[in-house]
């Protein structure tokens, strides 16, 4: 395999295709494809080689998913709609999708899980279902352990609607009769607070038929009439309601951006709500209440046949803790390019090293800060901080390296969707102490993931950095495909400084040699690729394009890939997520083809594959093919150069994904995804499983 450089380094002019006089080809609507991707994660729960509590936790991501979709990409329709009817239809039909999709999410809880826990041994006990002892078990729990934290709020003038928190659950109450001034306010609210368990385990003594569980909902909705004495209980409804979550600081506006994210992480539970969801059997005066408290239409009302937070069942899976109902315990394998205990940097001296996570353990790279913490011979550690997590290994050796005297400096991303506080605390703690702690540019997320390591040797100077296309989060490298990269090449070292002194000081970056950074040249580095490779196969000559990512919607990139496929490049393209590009539409997109993976792990790494001829690029990267990727954040896209690594990361993360018949979905042409075929008289396979199992016997041989 040649060197991963661009096939074609000079401009290139192409010739439009034959047909391009034709109307641009419409491309799928993003959200929509947002919904679709999480059908394929629905789809997991109704399948038999799935173990019973994986596929409940799938349930539970869904629920998860929608969550955030609703938090983040819904206002903006809503908004739309309210303006005018006639801008109300992309708004009508995510709803109406929406709908169905949560339809068939609560009927597959009811009608397929729910049978299969009770065949388990275990079950959630209703309470029309609860024996006497059970019902007398149950209410004394309510009087201990619920009643104190409960202060139900009877609406008049004097106390109007609550504020209620985005995501929390809440009962709303009709009631008759006379408060205790002699009124009739007949609307009361029950908030419950977030500090109880949604799902309790009952005595083993009470279970007779396996091991018995209740909600919490339940407990609260069988004992509402002891809140009200004295009034009778006519109607009442779990409800909770979903608020746009999408912070918009104007940070030219601002002169302490942290301080600003700080106080707008304040507001964030109390944002413009955008859908109401409430239990099935909740009256039309309640609902219709709870809209207009919202302000919401009628296509924001969810009403579920369930709890109204499934994502909450995920307790369950804890509680009932069996292995048997969980997948096969994987432990993974110390990376194969390193010997645990030996020292790396002399490692990385003798050439680069991959690791492929979760197949191979984040241990590698923890073990590369760790020793460079310990070096006395290492001078700086500069890192990128996007999604840490709250309790993080490497923010506490980067505390250590500062204790040590080194020069530490770390970019934190403060906008990190969803983890702003966790990094707004861990830059506090950093400065507090000493190290050096920079924002990154104005108007720009920084998105790469880069740790460098500066390192005296005699009498010169050495660097040796860390490159990753996921996050440093010792958790999700458990559960996330990614693939980190070390290396001590001087110049891929060099370009690294130079991002880390250009995010510092905001200087002009200079004319990279390995490295392709977004918003600078990523973009355009991909647009003249694809259209290189255009040309060359205009020229007859074979041209391939195999790119691996979580989410495809760059219009201009789509465009892109659109006109090379009808100037005869074959393009392979594994979008996890959302795809705009619309595949195998005859006459326009024959020769792309998308597939989606959706299977034990959440596949996250970018990897992007040039071939002209007998010329081969290869390239990783922390960037999506998305808009805000290119021109709304710091991203990274590195070379892979050795041809035998780069072999390996063909075959792992490319190839073995196109050949998945499993766990693999095949986008049509009417933007729809079918579950990927095996080839005639072969069994299903799946690359994930087949991944694990090679990593699982290379752990053995270096037992």
């Amino acid at each position: 395999m040649n060197s991963a450089s661009s096939p074609n380094d000079s401009p290139v002019v192409l010739e439009p295709a034959q047909d391009s006089e034709q109307a641009p080809l419409a491309l799928l609507d993003r959200d929509r494809s947002l919904l679709a991707f999480n059908e394929r994660v629905l789809a997991m729960v109704t399948r038999e080689d799935v173990p019973l509590l994986e596929r409940l936790r799938y349930l539970c991501i869904v629920s998860s998913n929608l969550d955030e979709f609703f938090e983040v990409r819904m206002a903006p329709h809503l908004h739309a709609a309210r303006g005018a009817p006639s801008n109300g239809r992309v708004f009508e039909q995510l709803s109406a999708t929406a709908h169905a999709l949560v339809e068939r999410q609560y009927a597959i809880y009811n009608d397929v899980l729910t049978p299969q826990f009770q065949d388990a041994g275990f079950s959630i006990v209703a309470h029309g279902d609860r024996s006497t002892e059970q019902r007398r078990w149950v209410q004394a729990y309510f009087r201990r352990e619920v009643r104190p934290l409960l202060v139900p709020v009877s609406l008049d003038p004097s106390h109007p609607f609550p504020m209620v928190a985005n995501k929390s659950l809440n009962f709303i109450v009709r009631l008759q009769g006379k408060d205790a001034f002699g009124r009739h306010n007949e609307v009361a609210i029950v908030k419950v607070p977030r500090v109880l368990p949604r799902i309790i385990a009952m005595p083993e003594k009470l279970n007779r038929k396996g091991r018995l569980f209740v909600s919490l909902s339940s407990v609260i909705r069988a004992h509402l009439h002891e809140l009200f004495p004295g009034r009778e209980v006519l109607h009442f409804s779990q409800f909770r309601v979903t608020r746009n979550s999408d912070l918009a600081v104007q940070e030219a506006d601002v002169a302490d951006l942290r301080s600003a994210l700080r106080a707008g992480l304040e507001h964030r539970h109390f944002g413009e709500a955008v859908r109401l969801e409430v239990s099935s059997g909740c009256s039309q005066f309640l609902s219709d209440f709870l809209l207009q408290q919202f302000e919401l239409p009628a296509q924001a009302l969810y009403q579920v046949q369930g709890p109204v937070n499934l994502n909450r069942l995920t307790q369950l899976i804890d509680l009932v803790d069996d292995p048997g109902l969980l997948w096969p315990a994987y432990k993974a394998c110390y990376p194969r390019q390193l010997v645990a205990g030996q020292d790396i940097f002399e490692r990385l001296q003798q050439g680069e090293v991959c690791i492929h996570q979760p197949f191979e353990s984040f241990d590698g790279v923890l073990d590369f800060l760790r020793q460079a913490v310990d070096d006395p011979q290492v001078l700086a550690i500069r890192q990128t901080i996007y999604r840490t997590g709250a309790d993080s290994e490497m923010m506490k050796l980067l505390r250590e390296a500062v204790r040590r005297g080194k020069e530490v400096m770390v970019v934190v991303e403060l906008k990190a969707r969803f983890d702003e506080e966790a990094n707004i605390n861990w830059a506090e703690m950093l400065e507090s102490i000493g190290a050096q702690v920079v924002y990154g540019v104005l108007g720009l997320k920084t998105h790469a993931k880069m740790l460098l390591v500066t390192r005296r040797e005699g009498r010169s100077i050495k660097r040796y950095v860390h490159l990753s296309t996921g996050n440093y989060n010792p958790r999700t490298a458990r559960l996330y495909t990614d693939v980190s990269f070390l290396s001590a090449d001087p110049v891929l070292t060099q370009d690294v400084e130079h991002v880390f002194y250009h995010l510092a000081s905001q200087s002009r970056l200079p004319k990279l040699k390995r490295l392709l950074v977004a918003p600078h040249d990523l973009h355009a580095s991909l647009m003249e690729k694809i259209a290189a490779l255009a040309v060359s196969a205009s020229q007859g000559k074979s041209a391939r394009i195999v790119a691996k990512m979580n989410a495809l919607t760059d219009e201009k990139l789509i465009r892109a890939l659109i006109d090379a496929g009808r100037h005869g490049v074959q393009i392979d393209l594994i979008v996890r997520g959302a795809c705009m590009l619309p595949a195998q539409v005859a006459g326009q997109t024959d020769n792309i083809r998308v597939r989606s993976v959706i299977g034990r792990f959440l596949e996250h790494s970018r990897v992007f594959y040039f071939s002209d001829g007998e010329q081969q690029a290869l390239y990783l990267a922390s960037a999506d093919w998305m808009n805000r990727n290119m021109f709304g954040r710091i991203e990274l896209a590195w070379p892979v150069t050795d041809p035998v690594m780069a072999q390996r990361l063909i075959d792992e993360c490319l190839v073995a994904y196109l050949h998945d018949s499993r766990d693999a979905w095949q986008l049509q042409a009417d933007g729809s995804y079918q579950n990927a075929k095996p080839a005639a008289r072969q069994r299903r396979q799946s690359a994930q499983s087949a991944l694990m199992a090679r990593y699982a016997l290379a752990g053995q041989k270096n037992v």
